[in-house]
């Protein structure tokens, strides 16, 4: 039977790169993208895109009724949709902290909690992965980036929750924590950098199919960090 997972966030370069992977593995994809936008690139492979704004819990909420009356089974759930801004203590306001709290967790608690119930609704057991960020567990990064470190520490405290709501093992969630992604976008916030030392998204999204995979099948709240060849 084909497994089916769920790509979040699945316009952006580690997005694309994930629903690539995932597809050519044999899995059926489900990509979400925000309202009004589209994928922005073609794929072979069975897929299926759905406008959805994790923002808000009602639009989640029909999109997992929906998965349930159409009879998926979502055997992986990949919560990619973040976003990053710099700022120390001192640059650092409320109403940036209230941006990168919904913009990295509030868009993925909302979905990460319907299909945790989903799941563990379901016979097949299911993955759960999170998108973490060396800020938030290196302070000597974190305190330029504090408003972007405080939310994405959030995911490592979630997916401790949601593993131990999980008694029965059914649904496992981990986290992965990448290093700088080489992209394009990068390259030109950091031209001076060594791009070698970055990772790039297809060894992201190689690692994620390998958590989800049979292979993973004995992990338990993992931490997967991603980091290339950074040297500390």
């Amino acid at each position: 039977m084909k497994k089916t997972a769920i790509i979040t966030g699945a316009g952006g370069n580690l997005g694309q790169a994930s629903v690539k992977q995932f597809i050519k593995a044999g899995y059926r994809v489900i990509a979400t993208v925000s309202p009004g936008k589209s994928l922005g690139y073609d794929v072979e492979g069975e897929i299926i895109v759905k406008e959805l704004d994790l923002s808000d819990d009602t639009s989640v909420l029909n999109f997992v009724n929906e998965l349930s009356k159409e009879n998926y089974t979502i055997d992986a759930a990949l919560l990619l949709v973040g976003g990053f801004a710099p700022g120390n203590i001192a640059k650092t306001d409320s109403e940036q902290i209230k941006k990168m709290m919904t913009l990295n967790f509030y868009t993925t608690f909302t979905l990460a909690k319907q299909l945790f119930l989903k799941m563990n609704g379901q016979e097949q057991p299911g993955r759960i992965l999170l998108v973490g960020s060396r800020p938030a567990i290196i302070p000597k990064e974190g305190k330029n980036a504090v408003a972007y470190a405080l939310s994405k520490s959030l995911m490592f405290t979630l997916a401790d929750l949601l593993n131990a709501e999980s008694n029965s093992k059914k649904v496992v969630t981990n986290v992965i924590v990448p290093g700088t992604i080489d992209t394009e976008a990068n390259r030109k916030a950091m031209p001076n950098a060594d791009f070698d030392d970055w990772v790039t998204p297809e060894e992201i999204a190689d690692n994620m199919l390998w958590l989800c995979s049979d292979r993973a099948v004995s992990l338990r709240n993992t931490t997967l960090k991603i980091y290339g060849d950074l040297k500390n």
